[in-house]
């Protein structure tokens, strides 16, 4: 089978801006009295800006307490100072192999994608100096569902012309792989091979030093 499209998370595949999402949400939970920690910051990987949101209050026991428009306002909070954390960001901080895996990908003609929850993902492409070696980047808001629904990904493929069941989508979180899985694409995990293996992922790999795209096409004629 010919590959014809690779779709890419953002944080935690290509880079990881993970821990500005901790430091920005753990001091909106402060603002509403609300304890969180690194270990419960792992829900928060792979869904929404208002789903996490959602899950610090209920984990704070004020799902109830606010009204929509408060909660607007409080993601917004959020988001404008993980939005300023961004500024740190370099074309360094890209993970091993995937600034090279992107420049095989356009050599061969074969589209990468940016398949992520990230509204922020242009400015972060931006800042990597990675933006010209994605076909596309998915808007969030443009699908009516996020991850684990397979929207995102579908939405990426068909962008470039795709079939879901020749393209490849890497993931790090689980959410992330039901969701790859959800859209018939085969999916790479990047991470716990326990906890990846758990929601159907093809194949884990440790970290991102390992990403080819002879080891992509390989995954496909297997």
């Amino acid at each position: 089978m010919k590959l014809q499209a690779v779709l890419f998370d953002l944080d935690g595949v290509i880079m990881d801006t993970a821990e500005f999402h901790y430091i920005a949400w753990k001091r909106l939970a402060e603002e509403l009295g609300i304890a969180i920690d690194r270990e419960f910051n792992e829900n928060l990987k792979g869904i929404s800006r208002m789903e996490s949101l959602d899950t610090i209050l209920r984990h704070g026991g004020k799902a109830d307490d606010y009204s929509a428009e408060e909660k607007r306002d409080m993601a917004e909070r959020k988001n404008s100072h993980y939005v300023s954390l961004l500024d740190r960001l370099k074309p360094a901080d890209v993970y091993p192999g995937i600034r090279e895996l992107l420049l095989a990908l356009r050599e061969a003609g074969i589209p990468a994608v940016v398949a992520s929850a990230s509204k922020n993902a242009p400015q972060i492409l931006r800042a990597l100096e990675l933006s010209e070696l994605f076909r596309f980047v998915v808007p969030p808001d443009s699908v009516p569902r996020g991850k684990p629904a397979p929207d995102l990904f579908l939405r990426g493929a068909e962008e470039v012309g795709a079939a879901p069941e020749f393209c490849i989508g890497i993931e790090d979180a689980q959410s992330g792989i039901t969701a790859i899985k959800a859209a018939g694409m085969t999916a790479v995990g990047i991470g716990s091979e326990a906890m990846l293996k758990a929601v159907g992922a093809d194949v884990v790999l440790p970290d991102t030093r390992r990403l080819s795209l002879e080891f992509l096409r390989g995954l496909l004629s297997a």
